[in-house]
């Protein structure tokens, strides 16, 4: 079951196209990272997904129900947390939660105190006085307290310290190992989306570029290296899948995007003869810069 399918959803601000023909599926229980530049069209998608824009055209189902049609049964299984979140400053943590509670049947009082000891919130300070990190803390305890089917981060990270990730990380990951549910986490901090998510989709101009596993993904990409030997080697007419070729001397280095123990060794033997060549995995990051180069590059070609 999808918790989030999405079928040909556009929008547009007028004749920019921030979204464009999406397909996407978020299978019930998986917690997909949301990846692409600025301008890529995640924010925006995340609005659309959350009836806080209208589509100019096509449909997005949350929850089995239309976007467009979300109601309180719906909104009272979603959690989100977004950077740019407004919260009533002038309550303290304490208020604030009591304030929350009254709307959500599902509220844990227990994992409420669990998270407000393992956050070292104050409950008597308010809001306006917290750090920027304290306050996003707040807001993810407010939507983790009554155990969601759905939790949206957008750009959950963006400003905090290292520590305030991790403790923010850690609330998530602990509380998604008490039961199942779906998460769907856009940011820019590829790193800590790393530690979340065991699915990736990537986003490039409001399209789609993929969507898949996470260990599927970190499976198909290797960094390639060739020393060559005396004999000269065939650098033109490689695989599509072999990108960002470069050669400095007598070593050969490319990204292979569809890497096969066995193909890709075919190919080096066939291409490089006896020459020695070494694969070596990639992280999120790595694949994800290696993509956003070759896109500029592209587009670039495209330009001139």
């Amino acid at each position: 079951m999808n918790i989030i399918e999405t079928e040909n959803l556009t929008r547009r601000f007028g004749r920019n196209e921030a979204v464009h023909g999406l397909n996407l599926s978020v299978p019930q229980g998986s917690v997909l990272a949301l990846l692409g530049p600025n301008g890529a069209g995640k924010s925006t998608t995340i609005k659309l997904l959350m009836n806080l824009l209208e589509p100019t055209s096509g449909t997005a189902r949350v929850l089995g129900v239309d976007s467009r049609q979300l109601g309180e049964k719906e909104k009272a299984q979603i959690g989100y947390v977004s950077e740019n979140q407004q919260l009533p400053l002038w309550m303290t943590v304490r208020q604030f939660l009591d304030y929350c509670r009254p709307f959500y049947p599902t509220w844990d009082r227990a994992l409420e105190a669990t998270l407000l000891k393992q956050f070292a919130l104050p409950e008597d300070r308010k809001l306006k006085h917290l750090s920027r990190g304290m306050t996003m803390k707040a807001a993810l305890l407010s939507s983790l307290a009554y155990r969601p089917n759905l939790l949206v981060l957008d750009e959950p990270f963006s400003g905090l310290d290292p520590l305030v990730r991790d403790e923010f990380i850690r609330g998530v990951l602990e509380v998604s190992a008490l039961g199942e549910w779906t998460v769907l986490v856009s940011s820019h901090d590829i790193e800590e989306v790393e530690r979340l998510a065991d699915r990736v989709a990537v986003l490039e101009a409001g399209r789609l570029k993929f969507n898949e596993p996470t260990d599927v993904l970190l499976a198909r990409y290797r960094r390639m290296t060739v020393t060559l030997g005396e004999s000269e080697a065939r650098l033109d007419g490689v695989p599509e899948t072999w990108i960002e070729m470069e050669r400095a001397g007598r070593v050969v280095r490319w990204v292979d995007c569809a890497f096969d123990a066995a193909k890709s060794e075919a190919e080096c033997r066939a291409r490089f003869g006896d020459a020695a060549c070494v694969a070596q995995g990639m992280s999120l990051r790595e694949i994800f810069l290696t993509l956003a180069r070759t896109s500029r590059g592209a587009a670039a070609e495209v330009a001139s």
